[in-house]
């Protein structure tokens, strides 16, 4: 079964694995236009492709941990990661890098839903996601900063996707054969909740389109608007996830006391205000103010999110497609980010963003009142403590 005590950490480190390709989406896209014969919109459609390439592993597998078993699944994931990521960072062929991303991308997705079924099985998914979070945080920060001086090229990030996918590999001998859940008594095979879940599971899809715009043009904001150097923009990213880092830190330690509606709503309408900042950055200060700021409020948003949707469901459906959907969202945002970029720029495009988040903020503020009142925040984790926190995700990652 998926115990806490034993399980948490190979889940945290699948998790991870799972969430890193999202997390690299800037310098994974910008080096693509930069490493290959690629316009900054084909980078980015080909970021996008890789995203849907992961959502739709959730969608198609979502229902399939069960029967086919956690473990076996994990390493199904992990090895497409491997290959796919390994095999586009070793060539200079636009369609071999293509079809690396796809079957990577599928292999991401993989492991990110085996990760959400398990951790909607925990007794506290909000502190296990939270951990989640932290782990490829600290990675990604690690890449960032370590990318720019490795050399010129596009096989660096996705290399390091790769090689996070194999280190995660032993840990998957201690998941199960077969989740305790699939053998619990259910009222038939209908998810619960079904009208909160879907409200949310479509607020997160147009909610991560939102993020990932911005996200997947970032890396080209710093370079092209605010004028940095390269080396600067990795800092200023590494910076920033460092901040993610306190943010969701802080996210585990208040928990529940303002419910999930405070968190989910008004992070959102912050973020929308953080996402004009940066869209409109023309120099360092405004650059990194932005995303660090954004950054920091972003994960912590997500992190709730996560554990309400794992919340309407003790089997870990609605999060899995909750989880898919957004990176159907997430998927469409390098090339949906591309092309208004390229239409209107990089400000109105932050605009027209910001405006959309704060739409979305109802419908999903209005999900976390209604788990609210059904008292299923009740299963919010308890406060972290220092020693839950980075040492052992960086062990676990």
């Amino acid at each position: 079964m998926f115990a806490p005590r034993t399980i948490a950490w190979p889940l945290v480190a699948l998790f991870t694995a799972g969430y890193l390709a999202p997390y690299l989406l800037p310098t994974t896209v910008g080096r693509l236009d930069s490493g290959l014969p690629l316009t900054a919109t084909q980078a980015g459609a080909i970021g996008s492709a890789l995203l849907l390439s992961s959502a739709a592993a959730g969608f198609a597998l979502a229902s399939r941990v069960d029967p086919i078993g956690p473990r076996a699944l994990a390493r199904i994931g992990l090895a497409l990661a491997v290959l796919g990521y390994g095999t586009a960072a070793l060539t200079g062929s636009v369609w071999i890098v293509v079809a690396g991303a796809l079957v990577g991308g599928f292999g991401s997705g993989t492991a990110t839903t085996v990760a959400a079924t398990g951790i909607a099985a925990q007794p506290d998914p909000h502190r296990t996601t939270t951990l989640g979070l932290l782990g490829v945080s600290a990675l990604a920060g690690a890449v960032y900063l370590t990318v720019p001086h490795l050399g010129a090229g596009h096989g660096q990030p996705v290399a390091a996707i790769a090689l996070t996918a194999l280190a995660v590999w032993p840990l998957t001998g201690r998941l199960p054969l077969r989740t305790a859940v699939a053998h619990m008594p259910l009222d038939g095979s209908r998810l619960p909740h079904r009208r909160s879940g879907l409200v949310l599971a479509a607020a997160m899809l147009c909610w991560s389109l939102v993020q990932n715009s911005l996200w997947g043009v970032s890396g080209r904001i710093g370079l092209e608007q605010a004028h940095l150097a390269e080396a600067t923009v990795g800092v200023v990213f590494a910076v920033a996830l460092g901040a993610g880092l306190f943010g969701v830190t802080v996210a585990g330690a208040v928990g529940p006391r303002f419910g999930r509606a405070v968190p989910v709503g008004a992070g959102t309408v912050v973020i929308a205000g953080c996402i004009v900042l940066s869209a409109s950055a023309t120099g360092l200060k405004s650059f990194a103010v932005g995303e660090i700021a954004w950054n920091l409020i972003y994960p912590v948003v997500l992190s709730y999110v996560i554990g309400l949707a794992a919340c309407l469901d003790p089997r870990g459906r609605w999060a899995v497609l909750v989880g898919s959907a957004s990176s159907l969202g997430t998927a469409a945002g390098p090339l949906t980010g591309s092309l208004l970029a390229a239409r209107a720029g990089f400000a109105v495009m932050g605009v027209v963003l910001a405006v959309g988040l704060v739409v979305i903020a109802v419908p999903m503020t209005v999900v976390a009142l209604r788990a609210g009142r059904w008292g299923l925040v009740a299963q919010f984790p308890a406060p972290l403590s220092g020693r839950e926190t980075a040492p052992d995700v960086a062990k676990a990652a």
